[in-house]
């Protein structure tokens, strides 16, 4: 809801700072007074082009500031912020501004967070629906309809949405592999040689660090050999060390009998047998691993080679060359059942593409259901309105399957006749703003709590018509404000006397400057105002019994 509007420098307003409450308000004034620079002031706040001529002369600048109750995190409003990375805390309330300057520049702000003109003007439309002359949003604007019609007839659109993203997802599931069957059809006999190549050789994960480290061992054997063999035959031949030693054991064994001194030193010998046979047995075991086959290392060789060789081929690592063999299998065991698994797929989107078809057939049914209703709804209320001779209809128009969506399968459009005979067309054809207004608040009316902007202004709505019909007019606005906030711009009294607010638009002038102004009348001044729009210039007693009875209903 609009709860405050400022506005400096445009056209004949200096500054202006008006607050708005729920229900009906009603904006009264002489001709030229300034009604139409009020709306067009609130128009510049929700994105309309912005005309240097807005200006007010001599100055630098203009800027309108409109401020809103904090929206609902689900409203329209919400989301587009959320959508463009503004930021709103709950319950803050949004506050819009845009200023102009003399030389045609402006700028766009949301709770002082730059925006483009772009966005405040789709934004303007999720918060205000202004139906005047040359109103080209909500109800005029086509791309509406279809909603409008849905939540009038509380039609369900879920089922038509799930059926369709199911249908979306598996048309794209056989596109895909379609694709794939396509491409590995192409690299047939590429895939059948490079998979019977990786096949014979039979890589492994792991298999390079394998084969480097056991040709590093055998190359280092290759090395130590030599050395291993001249200790090995220092210390074990038939000269050897450990000969040596063994017999000189044996012969200070015998010696020791008969001079016991000597035992410490047979003692030390034999510990010195033991740790020389312990060496040999370490030295065995040593030449035994680095034991060196020529035929061992040229194979390693040659399998390392050809490893690295296969893997730069294709442009892998080694280790990942079994991997590379089980996918390109898996690609030709594709091409070989492909035809198959596509037909499988083929049925899978048919059956989805039944479901969708039943649901949104079902939708359709539902919307036509809903639009007969909607268009009787709409027929009770043009007759009052002085629109008897008009006729509204709902178009449920089916569209071309390459336009069908989670939508559904339909086209809607609201359309009128204004005179026996004549052909229907678009709501925006129609030349007479204030019928078209009327035509608008008949919808409205019937459409009643079926979504749109929570702020509507009527802009000269009764233009052309008094009596019963600006009586009628009057009650069906009231009817609108329970539920929506309504700004109505008029020249009739019946009108004026139904709002729960009233605004006086009046020039004034000191002899060199002009400046408009919007006064909130009390009770009192207000029965006077509606007895001035009922007898003119002279304010009559019988004008203000009349603006009496009128403020009574």
């Amino acid at each position: 809801m609009l709860t405050t509007l400022s506005i400096r420098n445009v056209v004949l307003i200096e500054a202006l700072d008006l607050e708005f409450g729920a229900g009906l308000g009603v904006l009264t004034g002489e001709t030229g007074a300034g009604k139409s620079i009020l709306l067009d002031s609130l128009g510049l706040a929700l994105g309309a082009r912005a005309d240097s001529g807005l200006v007010r002369s001599g100055e630098a600048q203009a800027s309108v500031s409109a401020t809103f109750e904090s929206p609902a995190p689900d409203h329209r409003a919400a989301r587009l912020l959320a959508d463009n990375g503004i930021d709103i805390e709950p319950g803050e309330p949004l506050i819009i501004r845009r200023t102009l300057k003399a030389d045609g520049g402006s700028r766009a702000f949301v709770n002082d967070q730059a925006c483009s003109a772009a966005l405040l003007r789709e934004l303007g439309g999720a918060l205000v629906e202004i139906h005047g002359q040359h109103d080209d949003r909500g109800l005029l604007n086509p791309r509406g309809h279809r909603s409008l019609l849905d939540s009038y007839g509380r039609c369900d659109t879920g089922a038509v949405a799930s059926a369709h993203a199911a249908w979306r997802a598996a048309a794209d599931k056989l596109a895909e592999s379609r694709e794939a069957v396509e491409i590995a059809a192409r690299d047939r006999d590429y895939l059948t040689h490079a998979v019977e190549e990786l096949s014979r050789f039979a890589p492994e994960p792991g298999e390079e660090a394998a084969l480097a480290e056991e040709r590093a061992t055998m190359q280092k054997g290759a090395r130590l050999a030599d050395d291993l063999s001249a200790v090995t035959d220092c210390l074990t031949g038939s000269d050897g060390g450990l000969a040596q030693l063994r017999q000189a054991a044996r012969r200070l064994d015998r010696i020791v009998s008969e001079y016991e001194p000597l035992a410490d030193v047979l003692a030390a010998l034999d510990r010195a047998v033991i740790e020389a046979g312990e060496a040999e047995d370490r030295l065995a075991g040593a030449a035994e691993a680095l034991s060196f086959d020529p035929a061992r290392l040229d194979a390693i060789e040659t399998r390392l080679f050809d490893l690295r060789g296969l893997a730069r081929k294709h442009q892998v690592q080694p280790d990942d060359l079994a991997a590379l063999r089980d996918d390109m299998a898996a690609k030709l065991a594709a091409i070989e059942g492909g035809e198959e698994h596509l037909a499988a797929l083929e049925a899978e989107v048919a059956a989805r593409a039944e479901d969708y078809a039943r649901a949104a057939q079902a939708l359709s049914a539902a919307r036509k259901d809903a639009a007969a209703r909607l268009d009787a709804a709409v027929a009770g209320e043009l007759a009052p309105l002085k629109l008897d001779a008009a006729r509204f209809r709902t178009v449920v128009a089916p569209l071309e399957e390459g336009q069908w969506s989670a939508h559904g399968m339909d086209r809607v459009e609201f359309e009128i006749s204004t005179n026996p005979g004549a052909p229907f067309a678009p709501l925006v054809k129609i030349a007479s703003g204030g019928e078209l207004s009327r035509f608008i608040l008949a919808l409205k009316v019937a459409l009643a709590e079926q979504g749109g902007a929570d702020t509507l202004i009527f802009d000269e709505i009764d233009r052309g018509v008094g009596g019963a019909v600006a009586s009628a007019i009057g009650e069906r606005l009231a009817r609108l404000a329970r539920t929506n906030q309504i700004l109505v711009v008029t020249h009739s009294p019946q009108v004026a006397a139904r709002g729960a607010g009233h605004m006086l638009i009046a020039k004034s002038s000191d002899g060199t400057v002009t400046r408009t102004g919007v006064h909130a009348l009390t009770d009192g001044e207000r029965r006077e105002e509606i007895a001035r729009m009922l007898s003119g210039a002279e304010i009559t007693v019988e004008a203000r019994a009349q603006a009496e009875r009128l403020l009574e209903v």
